[in-house]
């Protein structure tokens, strides 16, 4: 015989998760704007700041509970950091536009950072300010090139200059009809006629698929234009020391390494968010993720659950805490479920997505209350502070960056309204009960 309480449980775990099916429904008729999803998404997230500070971090300081709690808290502020980023390397982050688009920025950031070390032992661009060296991030882009074709011609005026990522590269005299040189990962070619457009002096094939960075000379004029210091940088390396710079193969160690790290601190948001293109091919890539993406979307929810059935082993359900989490759980599940529709996912398994972890939250909630039955308060409030932990750093790192991203000022007031609307419940309990 299920106990009453845990019954109970099961209903408001149920109800409070309601809204995730609800919101991947809403979709079928109604599609927000950018700065709409911004407010619902904060509105949310202040919603649940405000439960989880009145009813999980007020209630257990008011039992003089600190410690356990801050323990729990830390503990789940960790614990969801370090799952939600094994679910995310394996596609989990496909599972809403905030995960999306941190985990693509984060990718980019670190190719970049690739690509400065390279750079960095390039006299040609190892001259440059580091600090001036992020204009050009936006006009380096990557290209693969099958095994066999040509990357460049001998004989065609240079308009590019070509860093070897990955691969193998055939440098071959036509003229001559014989190879020159085998070009392999790090490799430059091209540095110089970025700058004088000279004539290519050998032809560049592909000798297997090989993927490059690559900026042509023309953007790289456009970035001088706009920056008057590394124009004069390039100036000086024309007239006086263009010829020295052929010659040069290396450079100090030092210096390429002070000259990466000085340029890589100013990798900024404009150069490494992610652009529509970028997004359709990590969708593409990551087909077969599905199963990460339902678990990421779980490690969101798993902390409502534990809450909610621990909240009624020694006290009544809180109103504000159950209109809180459904308050907040509409707007992701309508977000997310918008941003997976965009990526080709079918509506029905957006549905049993959402619709599965309403049934697991409800679950979850009876399981809890059964679990803590008679628990040691020590335990029971630091469970208490590991689901605190686990929500507030979910909203921290999705919910609300996300909401500034689509509606930027309106960010602020959506979730003061979205707190006060979660204490007034707070109010109502205290009347109703």
């Amino acid at each position: 015989m299920i106990p009453d309480k845990a019954l109970t449980s099961l209903i408001f775990g149920l109800i409070s998760a309601v809204s995730l099916p609800l919101g991947a429904m809403t979709i079928l008729i109604w599609r927000p704007g950018p700065r709409m999803t911004s407010f619902l998404m904060a509105f949310g997230g202040g919603t649940l700041l405000a439960a989880l500070t009145i009813d999980l971090v007020g209630e257990s300081l008011h039992r003089g509970q600190f410690f356990p709690l801050a323990i729990g808290c830390i503990m789940g502020g960790f614990l969801f950091v370090f799952l939600n980023h094994a679910l995310n390397s394996q596609g989990g982050f496909l599972r809403k536009p905030s995960t999306t688009i941190n985990y693509i920025k984060g990718k980019n950031a670190k190719r970049y950072k690739e690509l400065f070390k390279k750079l960095s032992g390039i006299p040609l661009f190892n001259s440059l300010p580091p600090e001036e060296i992020g204009a050009l991030l936006p006009f380096i882009h990557s290209h693969t090139y099958p095994a066999g074709e040509q990357i460049c011609r001998q004989g065609e005026r240079g308009t590019s200059m070509f860093i070897i990522e990955e691969g193998e590269v055939n440098v071959i005299d036509e003229q001559k009809n014989q190879k020159i040189d085998t070009l392999r990962n790090n490799d430059i070619l091209g540095e110089i006629a970025i700058i004088t457009g000279e004539t290519r002096t050998a032809t560049a094939r592909a000798a297997v698929d090989t993927k490059v960075w690559f900026i042509d000379k023309e953007d790289f004029d456009k970035v001088l234009q706009a920056s008057p210091k590394l124009a004069a940088v390039i100036k000086d390396l024309v007239t006086g020391r263009l010829a020295h710079l052929k010659d040069m193969n290396h450079i100090e160690p030092q210096k390429a390494d002070d000259w990466a790290r000085i340029a890589s601190k100013n990798i900024d948001d404009k150069f490494t968010f992610p652009t529509d293109t970028e997004i359709k091919r990590e969708v593409a890539e990551n087909k077969g993720a599905p199963l990460a993406i339902w678990l990421g979307i779980l490690l969101d929810g798993i902390p409502e659950s534990l809450v909610i059935g621990a909240s009624l082993v020694h006290a009544s359900i809180s109103i504000s805490l159950i209109a809180g989490l459904f308050l907040s759980n509409y707007p992701e599940a309508l977000t997310s479920s918008q941003g997976m529709r965009q990526q080709g996912t079918r509506f029905m398994k957006i549905f049993w997505m959402w619709f599965s972890l309403m049934v697991i939250t409800g679950i979850g909630a009876l399981i809890g209350n059964i679990l803590f039955q008679g628990a040691p308060a020590f335990l029971f409030h630091m469970v208490e502070g590991m689901a605190a932990g686990a929500m507030l750093t979910m909203i921290a790192e999705t919910m609300l960056p996300e909401a500034f991203h689509k509606g930027g000022s309106i960010t602020g007031i959506s979730t003061l309204m979205g707190f006060l609307t979660a204490i007034f419940f707070k109010v109502l309990d205290k009347y109703i009960g």
